[in-house]
């Protein structure tokens, strides 16, 4: 088939659509034959948007729980069936008005309204409770009702960086640079959820950390130098379910051998828990409270007392 023939993305921003990195994407076209990019005239990769779509479904399995080996052959009917038949999850009657509130403004390209609901709803409950009880399902619901055909993905990527804004703005009116511990947050390459890191920055900075993001995809060795830069005290890392489970591991070591013998480092994310090693020097963080409870310890260890 001819490039030209159909809109086609390139490797990069393949990984930037469905959040799966390149290394993945290329195993998974040799171990399973799918996705099967076309090549563009330098003979790159380039990927029609039937398959990426095909790769949205899949992640989305993925983040369910299911395997790559279970999934990644199947077609575009049998994902939907797939998706289609697991029961969506019970929420609250408050979380389910706030759900359906969320995708009918999204519907309606409404997202100055959306934020102004989200604001006035963290105003309400505080942002504890906003983040864990109210954006943590909603992550959910958003993403699952894109799955079975609710929303477009553009109305998705309209309620990340809506929620996005608002957690960025959460961190910097908590941001005080006297603040103890010092915390840097960020992915490491090809790893690009960023939601999640924001969601803990807010709950560390509510804590009385202060915080520094450098975003996603940071390389190894330019963490370290922030780590020095910014005097951290903690380095913290977010691995979803999509990063490739067997880096994990080297990863960490890697980085906790560049960094200062004092600075802790933390892993957290859904991909962390299927780490099943002990990594001397680095504290698994699965899921918010295991981070809170990472903080208190920090504090207990240096003597520091609780905001």
């Amino acid at each position: 088939m001819n490039i030209a023939d159909q809109e086609a993305l390139s490797i990069r921003a393949v990984e930037r659509e469905t959040g799966i990195s390149k290394d993945v994407l290329r195993k998974w076209e040799s171990r399973y034959g799918f996705p099967a990019p076309l090549r563009d005239a330098q003979g790159e990769r380039s990927y029609p948007a039937d398959q990426v779509d095909r790769l949205r479904l899949i992640k989305r399995l993925m983040d369910t729980g299911l395997r790559p080996s279970r999934i990644v052959a199947e077609s575009a009917e049998n994902l939907h069936a797939l998706i289609l038949a697991k029961p969506p999850v019970e929420a609250s009657a408050g979380i389910a008005r706030m759900r359906d509130l969320t995708l009918e403004m999204l519907r309606h390209e409404d997202p100055a309204g959306l934020r102004r609901r989200l604001q006035r709803e963290m105003l309400s409950r505080g942002v504890e409770s906003f983040v864990q009880d109210v954006i943590t399902p909603l992550n959910h619901a958003v993403g699952e009702s894109w799955a079975r055909g609710g929303i477009d993905i553009h109305e998705e990527h309209v309620y990340t960086e809506v929620v996005q804004g608002l957690l960025r703005d959460v961190v910097a009116q908590l941001a005080d640079t006297r603040a103890r511990p010092r915390v840097l947050l960020t992915t490491l390459p090809e790893e690009e959820h960023g939601i999640g890191l924001l969601m803990v920055a807010a709950l560390l900075s509510l804590r009385g950390a202060y915080c520094v993001s450098l975003g996603t995809q940071t390389p190894v060795q330019d963490i370290a130098q922030a780590a020095r830069a910014y005097n951290a005290n903690v380095v913290a890392l977010s691995f979803s379910i999509a990063y490739p489970h067997r880096r994990i591991a080297p990863a960490l070591a890697e980085l906790r051998q560049r960094l200062d013998e004092e600075t802790e480092l933390w892993a957290g994310g859904a991909g962390c828990a299927r780490v099943s090693v002990a990594l001397p020097g680095v504290r698994l963080c699965p899921g918010m409270r295991e981070t809170l409870d990472a903080l208190d310890a920090w504090r207990l260890a240096k003597a520091e007392p609780a905001a």
